[in-house]
């Protein structure tokens, strides 16, 4: 039935691409993708420290509702990112510390809900990464519908089923499957650069005329 419904993941990217991505800022692959996806700056890292990255499980749910985010964690694999689209509703809290236990203890890589939680603090002492966009101590209710495996959409950002998902303390990014190990080679050249220029600017030598070039090609005027 749409609408409620439970699929299968037909795809999902590699453990070794995960691990590699896990080394790059999440601000580089987004530069690397033109600057075009980007979960919402209302999606917060809510945990105590560390990078997400693993391969997506979406859940849609209706506001209010967490049925389905019992069952995608009772499905996921270790090393697995729950993904849940619930409208960016604040009303009721969808997961709190039972459920962020149960899924430390099946391995999970991390949640992220465009939604509210409650226990911040609790969340906030685990390293288990958590983003969401808000904060309730409001339960949730458990009578569904929703759909688990659908393509989802947070923000605009379109998540599939088996994308990549990657956060860091600068929010959170869907790579598509389809284009990871490009996105990936795009990032880390991007990475590498950004670090030669650390250097540079450490050692004095950052070069700053692109500026002034800039400000003459766009025509603006300077006095003298």
């Amino acid at each position: 039935m749409i609408g409620f419904r439970i699929l299968k993941r037909r795809r999902q990217v590699e453990p070794s691409l995960v691990e590699r991505f896990r080394t790059l800022p999440v601000a580089n692959i987004s530069d690397s993708m033109s600057r075009m996806a980007a979960g919402g700056a209302a999606l917060r890292p809510l945990h105590r420290g560390g990078v997400m990255a693993g391969p997506a499980i979406t859940v849609k749910t209706r506001p209010g509702d967490n049925l389905m985010i019992h069952k995608a964690l009772d499905i996921a694999s270790p090393g697995d990112v729950i993904v849940v689209d619930a409208g960016g509703d604040l009303t009721n809290s969808l997961i709190g510390e039972l459920m962020i236990a149960h899924a430390q203890k099946r391995g999970i890589a991390g949640i992220v809900l465009h939604g509210a939680v409650r226990d911040s603090a609790w969340i906030r002492d685990n390293d288990l990464p958590i983003y969401a966009a808000g904060i309730s101590h409001r339960g949730p209710y458990k009578d569904g519908p929703g759909e688990i495996n659908v393509p989802i959409s947070i923000e605009g950002m379109v998540i599939e089923p088996g994308d990549l998902v990657i956060g860091d303390d600068d929010g959170i990014l869907c790579v598509p499957f389809d284009h990871a190990e490009a996105i990936y080679e795009a990032a880390r050249k991007k990475h590498e650069a950004e670090e030669k220029k650390m250097l540079a600017i450490g050692e004095g030598r950052d070069d700053r005329s692109w500026v002034d070039a800039a400000l003459v090609r766009l025509g603006c005027a300077i006095e003298a």
